[in-house]
């Protein structure tokens, strides 16, 4: 009974409830009226017309009841939760049996270091003795990216100087008059607008050539390649406004300056994320 009577508060049904009861109890106030009309009037056209007001009358005050009896019907049942509830465990332990199971995996492997070569060691497997294998200790290398040969396509005359720089690179869908981001962010929605990449340089030189390369989770989606006209230094931006629209993932912007990666950003397109933001 609480959760039936719980389910009134916080709504609008009894408002509801209460205008259309009221209008039926004036309707049907109005009915009485008419119908002690049609009774006490002596003349037959006084009676006539009462009559036809009383039907009207008592029509209307039965409707509208009877949408008041439908209306607390409705809201008298009780509310289905068809929310599917998840819980989410973050930094959760395991459990000291699986702890244990972890510790005698790795047992079973006994490391073995030879001194005659520091550059390989060798792992023993107990559960095989005898068996040995050779792994090479080699460092690990980075991936660098790498500049398309399609946006590497004129010879710069002008080197590269000490002093040659690219500032950070901010993101945003409209840029001032003078090139400065509005509201910059690293988190936008999906869906058909223009992404402005701006962004600050300066000892540049005219002649040098410079790319600009666009890619949506690693794969390239645009780009452009030309010498650069623009001075030795200012502030500069760059647009991306895909036919298709931005999908869901990472977008990143990398600036090349005669084949030297200059700078690198990216920003995430999610809806989610900006719905939990908001």
């Amino acid at each position: 009974m609480e959760e039936i009577l719980d389910s009134f508060t916080g709504t609008i049904t009894p408002w509801i409830f209460g205008t259309f009861f009221t209008l039926s109890l004036a309707a049907l106030l109005a009915a009485t009226k008419n119908w002690r009309e049609m009774k006490r009037s002596p003349y037959f056209f006084q009676r006539l017309q009462a009559g036809k007001r009383l039907q009207t009358y008592l029509s209307s005050s039965a409707f509208l009841f009877l949408i008041a009896i439908v209306v607390t019907a409705y809201a008298w049942q009780v509310p289905q939760e068809d929310t599917i509830l998840m819980a989410i465990l973050a930094n959760s332990k395991p459990t000291p049996a699986a702890q244990q199971e972890e510790v005698d995996e790795l047992s079973n492997i006994v490391e073995v270091v030879e001194d005659a070569s520091p550059s390989q060691f060798q792992l023993e497997d107990t559960e095989n003795p005898g068996q040995l294998l050779s792994v090479s200790d080699q460092p690990f290398v980075a991936l660098k990216p790498e500049l398309p040969s399609e946006y590497d396509r004129f010879e710069p005359t002008a080197a590269l100087e000490e002093n040659s720089n690219l500032g950070a690179v901010s993101f945003s869908t409209e840029v001032t008059d003078d090139y400065q981001a509005v509201a910059p962010r690293e988190i936008f929605a999906e869906g058909y607008y223009t992404l402005y990449a701006t962004f600050s340089y300066d000892g540049l030189s005219d002649g040098m050539v410079w790319s600009w390369i666009w890619r949506h989770d690693g794969e390239l989606v645009e780009g452009g390649n030309e010498v650069w006209a623009y001075g030795e230094e200012g502030p500069g931006y760059i647009y991306l406004a895909p036919e298709e629209g931005f999908e869901a993932g990472r977008y990143s912007l990398e600036v090349w300056v005669n084949d030297e990666l200059m700078a690198q950003s990216s920003v995430i397109m999610n809806n989610a994320s900006i719905s939990a933001n908001n």
